[in-house]
């Protein structure tokens, strides 16, 4: 890290709402990095954050995705466009989403119609000649595959012991210690989720670089709790709670926790997505215990 550069989120302020997305600048054995970068529609508060640390975007060399849902990766290909240096390091499944983002973008569309440019902005794709598919390190961190969230979640654990855990760990708006599993469609997958706490385990990081939002310290405490709150949020689902119960029920365990804001956790992690995700995962399930039996 560079002198006198602390470890803390660059807030993108998306919606024009603080402590929504937020993203990481630090040294590296290659220069400096930035993990994750919000959607096109945050630019201007990155190029903000980057200046008040005595940064511009050229001065990046290396961008660090988590994963290539919009609030994490969507500005990925406009940042390139203007700094055509710039090498991203993405997961092998997720690197030709983001070359070609076309499917991504007509499916976003669907589900958020008109509110999808103001939200995300433009989707530009990345030159395949800037993509670094990840293997196990890169820029003198340990990258590992981190799923459950998504199929193509990888975190990156620096030397310090920091681990950039995308959405590997879920939602917790610092400095409050609520902690949300945010889980939208379309592929979670609570068994890979399970083996990405325990492969976090072995690594005994020493504290989370959240994207939703903050650094958390505590991280053997902030897991367990992740790892509750997605095992109760799971079960609601399939015993068949409906999507209206199931946001009020959230709702509920936000207030509960004196330890955060409904409106922050809603606007990070829609509640309404954590349904629908986890009753395709549900469904799933079902459909392929029904074609075993069939």
């Amino acid at each position: 890290m560079m002198a006198g550069m602390t470890l803390a989120p660059i807030d993108l302020f998306h919606g024009g709402h603080d402590r929504i997305v937020g993203v990481y600048v630090f040294e590296t054995d290659d220069g400096l990095a930035l993990f994750d970068c919000g959607p096109s529609s945050t630019i201007a508060a990155l190029k903000q954050g980057l200046a008040e640390r005595g940064l511009e975007l050229q001065d990046i060399r290396h961008l660090l995705l988590s994963h290539i849902h919009f609030d994490h990766a969507g500005a990925a290909g406009t940042l390139v466009r203007e700094h055509p240096g710039l090498r991203v390091h993405v997961s092998p499944i997720g690197a030709p989403h983001i070359v070609d983002p076309t499917r991504l973008e007509r499916s976003a569309r669907r589900v958020w119609g008109d509110s999808f440019d103001a939200l995300w902005g433009a989707l530009e794709p990345v030159p395949q000649e800037n993509v670094e598919p990840v293997g196990d390190r890169a820029v003198g961190m340990e990258i590992f595959p981190t799923p459950g969230h998504a199929s193509h979640h990888v975190s990156y654990l620096a030397p310090d012991g920091t681990l950039h855990a995308g959405d590997a760990v879920g939602v917790r708006i610092l400095p409050g210690s609520y902690v949300f599993p945010a889980a939208p469609p379309p592929d979670i997958d609570l068994e890979g989720w399970e083996q990405t706490f325990r492969s976090i385990e072995e690594r005994s990081p020493a504290r989370f670089a959240l994207t939703h939002f903050g650094v958390a310290e505590d991280a053997e405490e902030h897991l367990a709790r992740m790892r509750e709150a997605l095992v109760r949020l799971a079960e609601r689902v399939r015993s068949g709670m409906s999507q209206e119960e199931f946001t009020a029920a959230c709702r509920g365990d936000v207030v509960a926790s004196r330890e955060g804001d409904v409106a922050y956790y809603d606007r990070a992690g829609p509640f309404w997505q954590t349904y629908l995700g986890l009753k395709r995962y549900w469904d799933k399930k079902a459909e392929a215990a029904a074609t075993a039996w069939g």
